[in-house]
């Protein structure tokens, strides 16, 4: 058996979510499939986490086991391109791994960016690439407002209800918030993230930067740990899974 990790680029858009579901379209299974096409067997990918429906990713890191050796990685690369390039999915590249490797519990940091484009007219060619906001945002109350949030904490008012996971308590290692041109660029780091905790975050800062709250609301929101207090999360389309470190 061999074991083999992949990087994906992939637009959300017109997809239910990485994880494969009955209800629609989703990235595992539309790679699953042009995979079992090409190595004639059965195929199973296990991505570093699920994205949501509508959410992009510009490094996704997957692994699958096939049976038989690829030997030609190129040729398999190109030929799985030429399928899944239609759907909006590209294989960036892929990597012969040893067989402890595992893209989800091997991961040491995740990196996700959401991108706001601040300005007056409505996008076209970042159409379901950004947030569209025309009211102006204060960068300093952002970056005074996120730095609340940097290190450990239980961030239970942050998750979707249906997240999943054990504990609410995570450790953000950095939100970076830099403006150029007309985008404001928001870039998370951590070990791994709740169910729709980044959006959940974007949307709280996005009410600081129109003075829509102080700042200790954020605060207050963190400690609460009530979901109920929260902002309405950003929007999937400005989303996108940026980086994964092993």
């Amino acid at each position: 058996m061999f074991r083999y990790q992949i990087i994906i680029e992939y637009d959300g858009t017109n997809f239910v979510g990485w994880q494969s579901q009955k209800n629609g379209m989703s990235i595992q299974k539309e790679t699953e499939k042009i995979f079992i096409k090409i190595l004639k067997e059965k195929i199973k990918i296990y991505s570093s986490g699920r994205t949501d429906a509508g959410v992009h990713a510009i490094n996704q890191s997957a692994h699958f086991d096939c049976k038989k050796k690829i030997s030609n990685k190129y040729k398999f690369v190109s030929s799985a391109n030429y399928f899944l390039n239609k759907k909006n999915i590209s294989i960036k590249k892929i990597i012969k791994k040893n067989i402890n490797f595992h893209a989800r519990f091997s991961a040491k940091e995740r990196e996700y960016k959401y991108v706001i484009l601040n300005r007056n007219a409505p996008p076209i060619l970042d159409k379901n690439k950004v947030w569209h906001l025309r009211s102006k945002l204060d960068l300093n109350l952002l970056k005074k407002a996120a730095k609340k949030l940097i290190g450990t904490h239980n961030f239970n008012a942050f998750r979707s209800s249906n997240c999943q996971a054990i504990t609410p308590v995570r450790t953000i290692k950095e939100i970076k918030i830099t403006k150029k041109s007309e985008k404001i660029l928001f870039v998370l780091r951590s070990k791994s993230f709740l169910k729709n905790q980044v959006r959940s975050i974007v949307g709280c800062l996005k009410y600081i930067g129109e003075k829509k709250w102080e700042i200790n609301e954020l605060e207050k929101v963190l400690k609460s740990k009530n979901r109920k207090n929260c902002a309405p999360p950003a929007p999937a389309r400005g989303l996108f899974l940026s980086k994964i470190v092993y």
